[in-house]
């Protein structure tokens, strides 16, 4: 079967598929015939060693999100028969409750392998099953970003309908928040510095679009959309270019959802004036099985379909790459397999 690794190609780390046996499931393990995967810029930062440590992840199987349908059980396998449809979930060994150092270890595509192969062996419970209005395409988008919105905004965020609610940017996870807003009742505002995109964003039903580009004092607009009021919930995926300006934006009462530096990260937050607002600030590194169920219910109740901007064949994955690269996406970039 076709599978890719990292590997030193000419002094870096590079993309390269290879043959592989087909794996065999164990005791409680499950074979899964992998139909689609969808990327993150996680994905990019491993890709070029900037991320977990910067050490390069030679012969590691790249990206934690994919899906598809089960082809085989091993002995003791109680949850899942062949043809059944699943996702992988981020975590392979984050079953429910808090997080631990055993949990983290188990991120797939960064600490074990991911699943840019043709064939994936997973525990049993390392699975849940796709929304059974989705397709692999759309599934696969779920595992890193679907869960870390959905958790941002209900799970730690609690959103209420009506809500402010400050986006930052079009990737993944910030199109994730602006579909659960909308399906939640709650009044999304999202940032962009191409108005195309700001203009698609208000046919997926944004309260409100500020070109951060153009505004470069855009918090001052997101105050104004919300007369002054101030957001009640952000999705902090910039860093130390977009925190200051997106505190500046914030209501009383208010949460931020701390889940990306794509700018770095910053360090210096004013606590005095956390205190007297009352605002809240979670760290958000993806979730539980038991989120991604949570999520799925909440997909599959409102018919939600996850926005797939591009689908590479797995023969272009390197160029899929590239794509996450330019920015030039909105939603998701898919890689069928």
């Amino acid at each position: 079967m076709r599978q890719y690794q990292f590997d030193v190609v000419a002094g870096e780390v590079a993309l390269v598929m290879k043959e592989v046996e087909r794996p065999v499931p164990g005791a409680n393990e499950v074979l899964v015939r992998v139909r689609a995967t969808s990327l993150n810029r996680r994905d990019l930062s491993i890709l070029q060693s900037q991320y977990g440590g910067g050490n390069p992840r030679t012969g590691l199987v790249p990206l934690s999100d994919g899906a598809g349908e089960v082809i085989g059980v091993g002995p003791g396998v109680t949850q899942w028969e062949v043809g059944d449809r699943v996702a992988g979930i981020f975590f392979a060994r984050w079953i429910e409750g808090r997080p631990s150092a055993m949990t983290n270890a188990s991120a797939r595509g960064g600490a074990i392998d991911g699943m840019l192969s043709e064939m994936i062996v997973s525990h049993e419970n390392g699975l849940v099953e796709m929304p059974e209005h989705l397709s692999f395409e759309e599934a696969a988008t779920l595992p890193c970003a679907g869960v870390t919105a959905w958790n941002a905004l209900f799970k730690h965020g609690g959103l209420a309908e009506d809500d402010f609610v400050l986006l930052e940017g079009t990737g993944g996870v910030s199109i994730f928040g602006l579909q659960f807003s909308v399906a939640a009742g709650a009044r999304p505002i999202i940032t962009s510095s191409r108005d195309e995109k700001l203009v698609r964003a208000r046919e997926m039903g944004a309260y409100g679009t500020v070109n951060y580009r153009t505004n470069t004092e855009w918090q001052d607009e997101v105050r104004a959309i919300t007369s002054n009021e101030g957001v009640v919930h952000v999705l902090e995926v910039g860093g130390e270019e977009t925190l200051p300006r997106a505190m500046r934006a914030l209501g009383y009462g208010a949460h931020i959802a701390i889940i990306g530096g794509l700018s770095g990260f910053a360090n210096d937050m004013p606590l005095g004036s956390f205190v007297g607002r009352g605002t809240r600030v979670t760290g958000i590194y993806v979730g539980s099985r038991e989120d991604f169920e949570a999520m799925n219910a909440f997909i599959t109740e409102h018919r939600l379909r996850p926005v797939v901007d591009r689908v590479f064949p797995l023969e272009e994955a390197s160029a899929a790459y590239d794509y996450m690269a330019s920015g030039s996406h909105l939603g998701k970039i898919v890689i069928a397999l």
